[in-house]
């Protein structure tokens, strides 16, 4: 490849992280917090790009022929024109039902609200229901929102898939749902579930990690959130 497609190549790396960071594309790879470097990232490959481009023009300027490469090269600029034009889906219920449940004991519990419905992510009220005993969620009315996905008997399950960096380590977070379900839940599917916390609750079956149960009295169809793997604004 000659210095030309490198510079170019490396130009549309640069814009599709620049794109992806000034937008909510980049929230399908890698964590909020991520944004910063990944507009970095996006600078540097740009100037990158130019300064290979400038120096291959001075070094032809020094010189009496010129070797062409083969332009078959450029067709590596076709996996970068993807990442433009075809924004990946969220990981979802195929990823959760092929992966353990990844709740792992919280360091504490904060307060909650004394009064009214409880808004609380899915990772939250299980951490709450399996390693507080459900102390602080008993005879309160909870929304979560998730994510349906179904297990392999066919038991709905509400999720959320957490990231400790980006979507390479995604891992879901599982609520089993029990009460009014909707007859037909169509998996990848997005709820707010409201109901109860119930001291019911079963294994995974991919890693026998813990999985609470939930009472649901209502269960309402919502869209997709702008950042799937985040639960802030979800409590």
């Amino acid at each position: 490849m000659n210095r030309v497609a490198q510079s170019a190549l490396l130009f549309l790396l640069g814009a599709t992280l620049l794109h992806a960071g000034t937008t909510d594309l980049y929230l399908r790879y890698v964590k909020s917090g991520l944004r910063p470097l990944v507009l970095l990232a996006g600078v540097v490959l740009i100037a990158t790009a130019a300064a290979t481009l400038w120096y291959d023009r001075r070094r032809a300027d020094s010189r009496q022929h010129h070797h062409h490469e083969p332009r078959i090269s450029w067709l590596l600029a076709l996996p970068v024109l993807a990442l433009i034009l075809v924004a990946p889906p969220a990981l979802g219920s195929y990823s959760a039902s092929h992966t353990g449940t990844a709740l792992t004991k919280p360091f504490g519990f904060p307060d909650l609200p004394a009064d009214g419905p409880l808004r609380l992510g899915v990772a939250d009220y299980a951490g709450r229901a399996v390693y507080d005993e459900g102390r602080s969620l008993r005879d309160r009315e909870l929304k979560i929102t998730g994510f349906v996905t179904l297990d392999r008997s066919g038991a709905p399950h509400l999720v959320r898939m957490g990231l400790n960096c980006c979507a390479a380590d995604a891992q879901p977070v599982k609520i089993a749902l029990t009460g009014n379900l909707p007859p037909v839940l169509a998996p990848d599917t997005w709820l707010e579930i409201t109901g109860r916390y119930t001291p019911r609750r079963t294994k995974d079956p991919v890693n026998d990690g813990p999985i609470p149960y939930l009472e649901v009295t209502r269960a309402k169809p919502v869209p997709a959130p702008t950042d799937p793997y985040d639960e802030t604004g979800n409590t």
